[in-house]
């Protein structure tokens, strides 16, 4: 059995703060939430329809009983209504983590329905909620926000075309919108995980986590698979005052993933004048 990490939690770090999770139901997304509440943040998540009850159940199993709002983030109407019902109700809004995404992977084969889809619910999504929170978060006295991207974003992976290119934009607008938003007070950065046990991810493997982890481990330098507890922490350290001094940058959380080289673990390589 693989033992998920654990973390623990800095008491009252985000007391007073409102934070908005984007797909917060499952995954990395929920991981992130039930931490920022778990350091005394007010939490508003989004959810496609479908995930909205198992992610009630989740919460309330840790004790938790957040605002979940049920809707698809490629939807602009959506977005706007989520933005608004939550300045309604708590005047204001700290913190921002876009997460969802929509994993589609293809590449010659990929339509422009794809593309748009992997584009409205990723970067598209991402672009409008930072739009539409950024000037309560100035009047708030500034804010951070931070986009989840992926290793992705950074490499070329075979028939990742749409999936790619969406993280990979997601990387620039960071950038981009760090850089207008210094004058808000508001902090823009992302973080790029590796390969992590999500639902998706589960399902790959035919749940059997013991006999994967060591195989898809091996593309990373720590030899094994992340947990979605293990981007967590990352995520609050940049939404944190810790990191008051950190804005337009890529965190990768990624197990050396990135850093590793075509020898990979090196169990199979000799060096020329070693034994």
């Amino acid at each position: 059995m693989i033992k998920t990490p654990t973390r623990t939690p800095i008491p009252n770090r985000f007391k007073g703060k409102v934070a908005l999770v984007t797909g917060g139901t499952n995954g990395i997304g929920h991981a992130i939430a039930l931490e920022l509440l778990r350091e005394g943040a007010t939490v508003a998540v989004t959810g496609l329809p479908a995930d909205v009850e198992g992610g009630r159940a989740a919460f309330a199993a840790a004790g938790f009983s957040p605002l979940i709002l049920a809707g698809d983030m490629a939807d602009e109407k959506f977005c706007r209504k989520l933005v608004a019902e939550l300045l309604a109700k708590h005047g204001r809004i700290d913190c921002l983590v876009n997460n969802a995404f929509s994993f589609i992977a293809k590449g010659l084969d990929a339509t422009r329905e794809d593309f748009e889809r992997s584009f409205n619910v990723g970067p598209f999504a991402f672009a409008l909620l930072t739009q539409l929170v950024a000037e309560p978060m100035k009047k708030a006295g500034g804010g951070a926000i931070v986009n989840v991207s992926s290793i992705s974003a950074w490499i070329a992976q075979p028939n990742r075309w749409t999936y790619n290119t969406a993280k990979g934009a997601v990387a620039q607008l960071t950038r981009c919108a760090a850089l207008d938003l210094v004058p808000y007070k508001v902090r823009v950065n992302s973080v790029s995980p590796g390969w992590i046990w999500t639902r998706e991810v589960d399902k790959a493997a035919g749940n059997d986590r013991a006999t994967y982890d060591p195989i898809w481990g091996q593309f990373h330098m720590l030899a094994r698979m992340g947990h979605p507890i293990e981007i967590a922490g990352p995520v609050l350290f940049l939404l944190s005052d810790d990191a008051s001094f950190i804005t337009g940058t890529d965190l990768p959380v990624d197990g050396g993933y990135n850093g590793l080289g075509p020898e990979g673990l090196g169990q199979n390589t000799k060096i020329a004048g070693t034994k």
